[in-house]
């Protein structure tokens, strides 16, 4: 049976609404357009992102259910505690996110990841533009381990994250979850679910009811000083 899939235009930035998304594969809404901030900030306050592949035209996404984490909820095991407290790692918030970028697309390497050259340039604009933001841990002065996003009010849509040493990518998520929650933030999407975000803690929710929370939040003002460049400290709880 054919599949009809909606081509985006250059002209304008908008999508067909994600109800309109695919069961299978799940959540392929559209194809073509560009990876310019105001389509990719315009694609994630609805709920859609792009992934795909070398030769493949880009492919904008909107999966159900989605996988989240829930700021003000989520507990990091015993042991992460434990070890967040004698790995000597440093979390920094925006002090290099372009890097964190790079790195998450080279820990992948060439034939496995989503993260090619242009998504690469596309959201180090978006950084520069304020919506995209990064997570940092350092070891004696060297980049182990961090994650990115973009930011939509009190939400944040997680991108990808990198570990190059023991826990650092978890204890990334763990401080800037517990920073982020400080600051307003409502949500963490974390798009699809997998083995590993579930061991994290991380939930699903129906399409309808996060797209009303996203389409709720997207207006929300956070603490002044969230995405400041900053060190975080260990959480407290």
């Amino acid at each position: 049976m054919a599949i009809y899939l909606p081509e985006l235009s250059l002209s304008t930035t908008q999508f067909p609404h994600p109800v309109r998304a695919l069961d299978e594969p799940n959540g392929l809404l559209a194809f073509g357009g560009d990876l310019s901030p105001q389509r990719l900030l315009a694609a994630y306050q609805q709920g859609i992102f792009p992934w795909y592949s070398e030769g493949e035209p880009i492919l904008w996404w909107s999966p159900a259910p989605r996988a989240v984490f829930c700021p003000d909820t989520f507990k990091p095991s015993k042991s992460l505690r434990k070890f967040a407290r004698k790995s000597g790692y440093q979390i920094t918030l925006n002090h290099a996110c372009a890097e964190v970028i790079e790195q998450c697309a080279a820990c992948r390497g060439p034939e496995e990841t989503w993260i090619m050259p242009e998504m690469i340039a596309a959201y180090k604009a978006m950084h520069l533009q304020g919506y995209c933001h990064s997570v940092e841990v350092w070891l004696d002065d060297r980049l182990v381990g961090g994650l990115y996003g973009i930011q939509v009010g009190s939400v944040f849509c997680g991108e990808s994250m990198f570990t190059l040493a023991d826990n650092a990518s978890k204890i990334a998520l763990w401080y800037f979850i517990r920073h982020f929650n400080a600051h307003g933030g409502s949500l963490i999407d974390c798009q699809i679910m997998n083995d590993h975000l579930q061991s994290l803690g991380a939930s699903t929710r129906d399409r309808e009811p996060f797209l009303a929370h996203l389409s709720e939040a997207k207006n929300a003002i956070l603490k002044s000083g969230c995405f400041t460049p900053q060190t975080i400290e260990m959480p407290t709880k």
